[in-house]
């Protein structure tokens, strides 16, 4: 194994489980009203999580941050139609995965995932990699805070590599897109999988980096939108587009794919459900309205620092 690359996946596990706590607490101290519910879990193959959710707040109608650790004998279908020569390999993967779904029409949802698998053999090296990233789904733009959003995500890259921002950020746009709607799921953000190339101590590195810039990116969205006024047609055009996300996450997500052939917690997997989502046939904003705005320019892929 070449330097840098020796495995420090006790570390890994204390970061994500650190991670998860600390959001959580900025979650909840930004919400006022409502704390995570806790709940540890274990699966009968091997491993377990912490899922905690936070449910029917003042600033969150619904946040979950999930902690889970698997492990099993067979890589799922999932993993090996992605990676067909993992074919064979036990795995273990673990990682931080959540989705805020806020209250207000104005405050966008936000997503953020880091997580390290290993892939093993008898006789063979193991195979390891890290992924994550993070991306926002406003449901009304504002450029303040889709440039500040890129903006952290930037300055979490820019330690690596002046190249890994323009990258990943592509990556994101590729990635959260909905192919049967022809749109992007949101205003893009981080995505990158697979990587292991820079070794372990660096990949490790990345991914701390990432995921300690996900309360830089979304806190202050947060607290600038919370308080503002809206109406209830704000609030039917949210749910409208939260069927966006569930369509997304149950039908392309490899993350959730992964947890179900898993055999993973199911409660916890599904956790990035919205509590309310509405679907309606047809429906068109009006020209020049906000709504508009948010389909033809918001989503849009471009640069936006």
């Amino acid at each position: 194994m070449r330097e840098g690359s020796r495995m420090d996946l006790p570390a890994v596990e204390q970061y994500l489980k650190g991670l998860q706590a600390s959001i959580c607490q900025e979650m909840s101290a930004i919400d006022g009203s409502a704390e995570f519910a806790t709940e540890s879990w274990e699966r009968p193959e091997g491993g377990g999580g912490i899922s905690r959710v936070l449910a029917d707040g003042d600033v969150f109608e619904k946040g979950g941050v999930n902690f889970s650790y698997v492990e099993g004998s067979q890589m799922p279908g999932s993993a090996t139609q992605h990676r067909p020569e993992l074919a064979g390999r036990s795995f273990k993967a673990m990682g931080v995965s959540l989705v805020m779904h806020p209250r207000n029409p104005y405050v966008p949802t936000s997503h953020a995932n880091v997580r390290c698998f290993v892939a093993e053999k008898p006789g063979h090296e193991p195979v390891w990699w890290m992924g994550g990233g993070f991306d926002l789904t406003p449901y009304y733009g504002r450029d303040e805070d889709v440039i500040h959003w890129h903006q952290t995500a930037k300055d979490a890259c820019d330690p690596f590599g002046e190249d890994v921002y323009p990258r990943y950020k592509k990556w994101c746009d590729e990635y959260f897109f909905l192919p049967h709607r022809g749109e992007p799921r949101g205003v893009g953000g981080l995505f990158y999988d697979d990587l292991n190339e820079w070794g372990f101590e660096k990949t490790f590195g990345f991914m701390r980096s990432v995921g300690d810039a996900f309360s830089k990116a979304y806190v202050p969205i947060v607290m600038s939108n919370k308080d503002r006024n809206y109406s209830e047609r704000e609030r039917q055009w949210q749910l409208y587009r939260r069927g966006r996300y569930v369509e997304f996450n149950l039908v392309f997500d490899r993350g959730t794919l992964f947890g179900l052939q898993s055999n993973g917690r199911t409660e916890a997997i599904l956790m990035s459900m919205p509590p309310l989502v509405r679907w309606e046939y047809g429906l068109t904003p009006e020209p020049g309205t906000p709504e508009e705005t948010l389909l033809e320019y918001y989503l849009k892929p471009k640069d936006w620092v």
